[in-house]
């Protein structure tokens, strides 16, 4: 008898580094359920990611659109091995803009932070004990506060947010077989949050790399894969830094 594929779930796997997670996995053969909130640019990935995939438009930071995607989950598959909470947004932050500063730094807790928190419970009881996976997508922004004069700084603290939340879930489901981890990239080119970045913004950040290149976002997708691979079996509650050695993990 064939083994089943493995359910991999990717919030925000529409593009960037959650489509380059959605095809390392798809490409070893899982099940990849991408999920996101613009479904024509879900339907482009779905189809390239092959028979085995399935779309869900699904915004995580409402309750009502989390509960469809555990049922149709449930529905279809019964299971979640690996779930990637991927799903991630920028907007500026800034003292001097308090006017708009904490409704922009709210909406970004309620998709960066927030939106990991009820994924992850909505999914709770699909998740595969023993064995299952939840892996965090963080920042490196976490620990910066973000590059530049400071505003990034609501998504700086959203994702140094999901770190913590990231310890404590490992702690409730660690003992009942499913491993919690985060990982922080640093900056990754090819993504959309840094296609616009003038040429001497990206030159600088090349530059405080140790590798002397900006990362990718295959780079990140690898980091994921070990994470949810049986060799990975012993790491929980761990921060996985892939920043090409801008900043040191602590």
């Amino acid at each position: 008898m064939s083994k089943s594929p493995q359910v991999v779930v990717v919030t925000g796997g529409g593009t960037g580094i959650g489509r380059a997670i959605a095809e390392r996995f798809a490409t070893d053969g899982a099940a990849v359920v991408i999920v996101g909130r613009r479904s024509e640019v879900l339907a482009e990935t779905v189809a390239a990611l092959g028979p085995r995939s399935l779309s869900v438009s699904a915004d995580v930071s409402r309750p009502e659109d989390v509960d469809a995607l555990a049922t149709t989950l449930s529905r279809r598959f019964g299971r979640v091995d690996v779930l990637v909470n991927n799903a991630g947004y920028l907007l500026p932050v800034t003292l001097a803009d308090r006017a708009n500063g904490a409704a922009a730094l709210t909406e970004q807790l309620g998709v960066n932070l927030i939106g990991a928190y009820q994924v992850t419970a909505a999914l709770n009881d699909l998740l595969t004990r023993p064995g299952g996976r939840v892996i965090n997508i963080s920042s490196i922004a976490a620990y910066s506060g973000g590059s530049g004069a400071g505003a990034a700084q609501g998504y700086a603290a959203a994702k140094a947010g999901l770190i913590g939340l990231t310890y404590g879930m490992a702690r409730e489901l660690a003992p009942q077989g499913v491993t919690v981890n985060a990982v922080a990239p640093g900056f990754v080119a090819d993504t959309g949050f840094t296609e616009d970045f003038p040429p001497e913004r990206v030159q600088w950040l090349v530059g405080q790399t140790l590798t002397g290149r900006a990362g990718e976002t295959a780079d990140v997708a690898a980091a994921v894969s070990y994470l949810a691979s049986p060799d990975a079996s012993w790491v929980c509650g761990q921060v996985l830094h892939v920043n090409g050695g801008t900043l040191f993990g602590r």
